[in-house]
């Protein structure tokens, strides 16, 4: 099969489509009755380049308690003041890596993905214009990078694994990219994300 190429068009109408009914919803391969319970929201942010989509990562700082050094989403749990989980994406991608909101167009809601840690976590889609200007946030955000969304949305770049973590074997997907591995929620997130353009 080959990849899937979009543009920021053809993406606002398969995003619109109904969601297949399969969702990954853990990345440990558990569903709704194990879900989280702690609501959050993350971006997923699309840069629409001429010469094609990329979509972009921020890689955490090693010394953060939960999920250091590991590749993610802009994105955190909600606040009292959030008005929408879109607020909460918006917020915490502005906090983490100083992308204000009003450069976001906001195209679509994923499925809630449930984290292994408790969250209930609502994926933004939102398309970008060139060019960036961001301002990361050095306590929370080591790096900020982009892989083409071609690439993510290539079935044969989609892979699974298994370690075990307190004590229980879990399962999750992994993609790897020059050299960085984004595995776990993240990567969870972008299958449903594929299932749902494919």
């Amino acid at each position: 099969m080959s990849p899937l190429v979009l543009d920021v068009a053809g993406l606002r109408e398969r995003l619109a489509r109904p969601a297949p009914a399969e969702a990954v919803y853990g990345d440990d391969g558990t569903g709704r009755r194990e879900a989280g319970t702690t609501p959050a929201a993350v971006l997923v942010p699309i840069i629409a380049h001429a010469e094609g989509l990329t979509v972009l990562f921020t890689r955490r700082t090693i010394h953060l308690k939960a999920h250091s050094g590991q590749v993610s989403f802009p994105g955190g749990r909600a606040e009292p003041g959030d008005a929408s989980v879109e607020a909460t994406a918006l917020r915490e991608a502005h906090e983490e890596i100083g992308l204000p909101a009003a450069r976001v167009q906001v195209l679509a809601r994923l499925p809630e993905y449930f984290t292994r840690t408790g969250f209930r976590v609502t994926p933004i889609v939102g398309a970008i214009e060139p060019p960036l200007e961001l301002v990361p946030d050095a306590r929370e955000v080591d790096e900020v990078f982009e892989v083409p969304l071609d690439f993510i949305l290539d079935p044969t770049n989609h892979q699974r694994g298994s370690r075990e973590i307190g004590g229980r074997m879990a399962h999750y997907y992994f993609i790897e990219h020059n050299g960085r591995t984004i595995w776990g929620a993240t990567a969870g997130m972008l299958i449903n994300l594929y299932r749902i353009l494919a």
